[in-house]
């Protein structure tokens, strides 16, 4: 069974409610409608009840089974207002202006999350990145056991030409542009969860460089270095190699002569990338010309999952963002601060 397949089933087995915030959006009311049919999420969607179904009835989409939630006409809003007034007071939000922020479907949409009216929020269909990224650290927050919020893509080769089969953990590709040792190893330790969570298997953590097992000198692969060192402090039992070249991660043949020792054999199934040019090109390389499908990217280490979106994005982009936010909530649970 492929690996989205099995998230997909994941989803379906046990449920959870998630919120969207962009009715406007043909693609977005496709998934939404596709997510509740199937029996993945509980879907709301936050905006303007009639405006949204009638687009829906324009485009020809059922809203069965889902709900809508209008900020301006909620019970929750003014109570919401009050509590993002705390949050932003000290950044010099006044009320008036928490009163009106709250309004926007996204904010309101991260306040569900945050006070449990929903367990994960996927957007980024119309909002930026920026956007997305920002309303979720800023309102949902960072897990008590984490100090930073990081990304990945989850890349799926399941053609018949890949060599590679499978799903696989890409970080951090999309946020942390060039993190230092200590980040490098919070980004590790939380993919390795991803890994577990999404690929439903024990996680194989390459740590890549332009380095194998010290073959070049560089303060970049001394960063690396480090941060395969502590990694292994604090997991004794994972299985992670650093500093270690793609060839090296991916190849067993490669890996048995050029990596002593190796826990992970040439069989990496989590990438981690020294900086952003790096991830960034990676994940590009082999969605383009590796023809993996790319799926993100994700969010890993909120309180709450929410993710974001490329606006380029197809409808089945989309559900499949969902299934994966409906798996993250599953695990994910921390009370708001």
């Amino acid at each position: 069974m492929k690996a989205l397949h099995r998230i997909i089933d994941k989803a379906c087995a046990d449920p959870r409610k998630i919120v969207l915030c962009e009715g406007g959006d043909a693609r977005v009311l496709h998934a939404a409608s596709r997510a509740s049919r199937e029996g993945c999420a509980k879907i709301t969607i936050v905006g303007e009840r009639k405006q949204i179904r009638a687009f829906a009835s324009e485009n020809g989409i059922a809203l069965v089974d889902v709900e809508l939630a209008n900020p301006a006409d909620s019970e929750h809003t003014e109570t919401f207002a009050q509590e993002l007034f705390v949050l932003r007071k000290a950044k010099g939000m006044t009320l008036e202006q928490a009163r009106e922020k709250v309004l926007d479907p996204l904010c309101y949409a991260n306040l569900m999350v945050r006070n449990g009216h929903a367990d994960g929020l996927v957007a980024g269909a119309v909002y930026t990145t920026a956007d997305v990224v920002r309303n979720a650290i800023q309102i949902i927050g960072v897990q008590p056991s984490s100090t930073l919020v990081s990304s990945f893509f989850l890349m799926m080769l399941c053609e018949p030409f890949h060599t590679l089969k499978g799903g696989m953990i890409f970080s951090d590709c999309a946020l942390v542009v060039d993190p230092n040792a200590e980040e490098l190893v919070v980004i590790a330790m939380a993919a390795a969860d991803s890994a577990r969570d999404l690929l439903m298997e024990e996680p194989r953590v390459a740590m890549l460089s332009f380095s194998t097992s010290g073959s070049a000198h560089h303060a970049s692969v001394d960063k690396v270095v480090a941060a395969s060192e502590r990694v292994k402090e604090l997991c004794p039992h994972l299985a992670i190699d650093g500093d270690v070249q793609l060839d090296a991660a991916i190849v067993a043949e490669i890996a048995q002569r050029k990596v002593k020792g190796s826990m992970v054999k040439g069989r990496a199934n989590v990438l981690i990338f020294p900086n952003l040019d790096a991830g960034n090109i990676g994940y590009k390389l082999a969605e383009r010309i590796g023809g993996a499908v790319a799926i993100g990217p994700l969010l890993q280490g909120l309180r709450k999952p929410a993710n974001d979106l490329s606006r380029g994005c197809s409808a089945d982009d989309i559900f499949n963002v969902i299934a994966v936010t409906v798996v993250q909530a599953q695990r994910t649970s921390f009370p708001a601060p």
